[in-house]
């Protein structure tokens, strides 16, 4: 009985929680952040700061994130999309250039090497870091 009464107690002092961040402008929120967390973010968006101190207050109640949603969110673990079959021609005009590069067995074949990824590719053709799937325009957000 005693820890349903604690745990009563403990939502209703969240929900009191959050609910005073309603009516706290941007100024009160940081200095609310502050008081607890050290320095503030320097977001603008009111409404956006709202919303994640009330989260961090929830899961300072309720402990947060498990450990196994918080490696996914670091992105370890995440599943990578395999490449297209063997094969496949990949083309992408880039500076006025068409580049191909092909899917073959053994790696990703462009301008007469092979190359582990489609992101060495696309380093090769830009001279800069890409995302090799972004940049052949597998993924959403491709540039044109």
């Amino acid at each position: 009985m005693r820890d349903d009464i604690n745990q009563d107690q403990l939502i209703s002092d969240v929900e009191a929680q959050v609910r005073s961040l309603e009516r706290m402008n941007l100024a009160a929120l940081r200095d609310f952040w502050r008081a607890r967390w050290g320095a503030a973010p320097t977001l603008r968006a009111v409404e956006l700061l709202r919303l994640i101190i009330a989260w961090r207050i929830q899961a300072a109640a309720e402990g947060g994130l498990g450990a196994e949603v918080r490696v996914r969110l670091r992105g370890k673990f995440m599943p990578r999309i395999p490449n297209p079959p063997a094969g496949t021609r990949l083309t992408r005009e880039y500076l006025g250039v068409p580049h191909t590069a092909v899917i073959g067995e053994r790696g990703i074949e462009y301008a007469g090497r092979t190359y582990g990824s489609l992101s060495e590719v696309a380093r090769e053709i830009t001279g800069t870091h890409w995302n090799g799937p972004l940049f052949f325009g597998l993924r959403n957000g491709a540039a044109s």
